[in-house]
């Protein structure tokens, strides 16, 4: 089986802020009727970007959940984080006043940070001098703000810190989290990861890279596609995704309510490239078999797997072979992308895959992956293609996958008691 503690994880709490919805049944009334947020660039003159499209966060009010004072000193990615974590908590109806805040903790990362501020703070010393720049660019720039502030906001008094390994940050916190439950360290965390990156260097610097779609200008929802022959780069997009991780026993004397039971949470690394994965898939395959390893359970028990799926021409078919090897060409098991709809969140992405992965479980309810129009011969999974359909999954996975080489597999199941 595997030499983790007796100690058993449930998730008991999902806050997304995202480009398809800023609750959780806005949010999965999207994915599952194949809405897209994609839409035409706003954030940044698009005329001076390759890419002039992106997954905006649209009607996120910062008044909903802050003061102004409050809302002036956190960077965006920030704001998304703390209002995701809020909603997370009341979903999991936990009351702090009946906790010992010693024992809750919170690690939230992101990729990026806080690159709006950077930008804006710079603008203004070039153009004013070093004394104009604002007291408190380094609190809101710096990425492990927004574990700190949610700790703040929660009164959670227990382990504090940040997790960046690009576009698996999410998945790396949950991870974490999973891993200091289990050895004692809580009984409840706040895990997750929040972005916010769509400002002049973000764009520019992902466009330089070819890393972003651009054949889909005029027709922003249908740029999106992973798994397609026709995609040709990830949408960039922004929002955050938090869980509440929970020790069983804590959970249930509560009567909280439980989404799944988290069973692993593989890693890996590519070493192999800046920001290309491994061709083969090896790294992440590696990560699913650890995942699989960990729990205990063989590749026929995985029924869905949430893709990592970023619409790339190399990412898509490198996550299809590692498939292929583990779970056979002639498996069963259900691939999508919710990418195809919310746009590649990049460090937000695994904390918005994972809810998206538990509302998939206690809905019985697969949503699709939408733009798949003309399927990639190299990328021989089932995608689901375009519409949802009905089926009670039991058991998935969630994989992310970040620049560096970084992979990581969340291994949830169904609560059985």
């Amino acid at each position: 089986m595997n030499s983790f503690s007796n100690r058993r994880v449930v998730i008991t709490g999902l806050g997304v802020i995202t480009p398809v919805g800023n609750t959780l049944d806005t949010f999965w009334n999207s994915i599952v009727n194949g809405k897209n947020g994609i839409k035409p660039l706003t954030y940044v003159d698009p005329e001076k970007f390759p890419s002039k499209i992106a997954g905006e966060v649209r009607d996120f009010n910062p008044d909903d959940f802050f003061d102004a004072k409050e809302a002036r000193r956190m960077d965006r990615f920030v704001q998304f984080a703390v209002a995701a974590a809020e909603m997370a908590v009341k979903d999991s109806k936990i009351n702090m006043e009946n906790e010992d805040p010693t024992r809750a903790g919170v690690i939230v990362g992101s990729g990026i940070g806080g690159l709006n501020t950077i930008e804006k703070q710079h603008e203004r010393c070039i153009k004013r001098g070093p004394r104009a720049i604002s007291p408190f660019l380094i609190p809101m720039m710096i990425v492990d703000m927004a574990a700190g502030q949610i700790s703040i906001k929660q009164g959670m008094k227990g382990p504090n810190y940040c997790v960046v390994t690009a576009c698996a940050t999410a998945a790396h916190s949950v991870g974490a989290a999973f891993r200091s439950i289990k050895f004692g360290d809580a009984e409840i965390f706040v895990a997750g990861g929040a972005e916010s990156a769509l400002s002049a260097l973000g764009m520019g610097g992902f466009s330089n890279m070819n890393a972003l779609s651009t054949s889909f200008n005029d027709q922003p929802e249908r740029a999106s596609r992973p798994f397609d022959e026709k995609r040709d780069g990830f949408v960039m997009a922004e929002g955050a995704g938090i869980v509440i991780l929970e020790e069983l026993e804590h959970a249930l004397k509560r009567n909280a309510p439980i989404y799944a039971e988290l069973l692993a949470v593989g890693m890996s690394g590519d070493a192999y490239n800046m920001v290309a994965p491994e061709a083969e898939g090896r790294g992440a395959e590696q990560a699913m078999r650890m995942a699989l390893r960990q729990s205990g359970l063989k590749p026929e028990d995985i029924q869905y797997i949430n893709s990592h799926g970023t619409s790339t021409p190399l990412g898509d078919i490198s996550e299809s072979l590692a498939v292929n090897r583990l779970f056979g060409l002639d498996s069963k098991v259900m691939v999508t992308s919710t990418k195809s709809m919310t746009g590649h969140t990049l460090g937000a992405a695994g904390g918005i895959e994972l809810a998206a992965t538990c509302l998939t479980m206690q809905h019985g309810i697969i949503p699709p992956t939408i733009n798949h129009e003309f399927p990639d011969p190299r990328c021989k999974v089932n995608c689901v293609p375009n519409e949802a359909i009905d089926f009670q999954v039991t058991t998935a996975l969630s994989n992310s996958f970040g620049f560096g080489g970084h992979n990581a597999s969340i291994l949830v199941k169904k609560y059985e008691g």
